[in-house]
């Protein structure tokens, strides 16, 4: 086991990632940015170092500075949390060229899964049922020629990265010539990389994804589904575990599906298979090589620590569970609560947190980098938190869910509690009918 592990990350994954560490007894070394220097994060570590300036190129993707400060501080290994450099091969290649731990899957793993056409044609080879799309377009006018080819409406998508970044929905030719040049240039912008290729657009499907993880010892083991179909603008918004439209056959297909594209890739660690699914048929979608943001739904219907056995893989321990011993147990849902205004175009919103309360009671969780006093700075992602509740049933997790977000006060800045709860409320996430399309149909947006 390690003995002491950077998080080359900030917020609240760097404080859930510190908080296994000192309960697995392991010294855990914070990096930030000049911006970050009063976070949480920077006092729960055991050793923190400033790795540059507020922008992110200059910081939390400055791979050398992060490098240097695992070097400085002795780290056997690096935990890369999600975003920033998590799913970046390079990253992952750096790290074993200087002998430190990348606690994820190996680069070659990685860059085959990153790169979005590489990924399919892997699955389709392997025999997961694949989505129509392209290789990789360089122009607008090899674009239109696959576009015919493909049938419109259709997601033109970034090869590289996640997250809802680099895409645009393409109705017709003229849309296509216009998202090309957007998802190109935020592809680039976000990834450094500005590959993008086609997609048949599927309406009215839910996103589901299946949270794997495997040892080096030759076990692989699925623990169940997220229903990830709350979305806006391919944002992720409310996540639940399990998927109650899902039939327990097709639930087993996608556990052998997932379960199948992780020994064919050589995956080692934790991540997720992600699908979209018509009420009919399910489609592989790619692979996320990372701890994902709403991991802990998986963890409250399971009760395994995600973090820790992601800890515990990367440094070589087997698995102490099969795929029999996996029961999900209740219903668990999560908010993310965003630093934004729901009622005003979603601006985001920066300044001093004056007052907070934190929601509690039985099963409920809200992890968080945010205190009394806090600014939140415009230099990052506008998630501020993830609201978890678990109940003994999805009903009783939704009225658990909307007394959380009641009880749940954060002044000083704008936020978008308020917003989850008529979500909440509405007759499609009550009867769990939602798609992924249904949010751009509210009338409160």
């Amino acid at each position: 086991m390690f003995s002491k592990i950077l998080i080359a990350n900030r917020g609240e994954i760097a404080i859930r990632i510190i908080r296994a560490c000192k309960e697995m007894g392991i010294y855990s070394v914070a990096v930030f940015s000049e911006a970050d220097k009063n976070s949480l994060h920077v006092s729960l570590a055991d050793e923190a170092y400033c790795i540059g300036k507020a922008q992110v190129k200059e910081s939390y993707l400055n791979m050398h500075s992060i490098i240097s400060a695992a070097l400085a501080s002795k780290a056997e290994a690096i935990h890369p949390g999600y975003g920033f450099l998590s799913e970046n091969s390079e990253f992952a290649s750096l790290c074993d060229k200087y002998g430190i731990a990348f606690i994820g899957p190996d680069a070659k793993t990685m860059a085959n899964m990153s790169d979005k056409e590489k990924a399919i044609q892997i699955m389709k080879e392997a025999g997961l049922p694949i989505i129509p799309s392209s290789k990789v377009v360089v122009n607008v006018e090899q674009a239109v020629l696959e576009a015919e080819k493909i049938g419109y409406p259709l997601l033109i998508k970034a090869r590289s990265g996640g997250g809802g970044k680099g895409i645009r929905l393409a109705r017709n030719v003229e849309e296509l010539k216009y998202g090309f040049h957007v998802a190109t240039s935020e592809a680039a912008s976000a990834f450094g990389d500005d590959g993008v290729y086609l997609e048949k657009f599927l309406t009215s499907v839910k996103h589901i994804e299946m949270q794997i993880i495997a040892d080096s010892h030759g076990n692989v083991v699925c623990l169940g589904e997220r229903d990830c179909s709350t979305q806006r603008k391919n944002q992720k918004v409310i996540e639940e575990s399990p998927c109650v439209r899902l039939s327990d056959d097709i639930r087993t297909k996608m556990v052998q599906s997932s379960v199948k594209a992780v020994l064919v890739t050589g995956y080692k660690g934790v991540g997720t298979i992600e699908f979209l699914y018509d009420g009919k048929d399910y489609y592989f979608m790619e692979m996320n090589t990372r701890l994902q943001v709403e991991h802990p739904v998986t963890e409250m219907v399971t009760g395994i620590d995600l973090v820790k056995w992601q800890i515990r893989v990367a440094s070589g321990m087997e698995l102490g569970f099969k795929q029999e011993d996996i029961i999900l147990h209740g219903h668990a849902i999560e908010c993310r609560i965003n630093a934004e205004d729901a009622y005003t175009g979603f601006r985001p919103s920066c300044g001093k947190i004056e007052t907070l309360h934190i929601p509690g009671g039985p099963w409920v969780r809200f992890d968080t980098a945010i205190y009394q006093g806090y600014v939140i700075q415009p230099f990052y992602d506008s998630m501020i938190g993830k609201l978890v509740v678990h109940a003994k049933t999805r009903d009783e997790a939704i009225r658990k869910m909307k007394a959380a977000l009641c009880e749940l006060i954060i002044e000083g800045i704008d936020h978008n509690a308020r917003y989850n709860e008529e979500i909440l409320d509405t007759e499609e996430f009550i009867s769990g009918k939602y798609t992924t399309d249904y949010l751009s149909t509210l009338e409160m947006i």
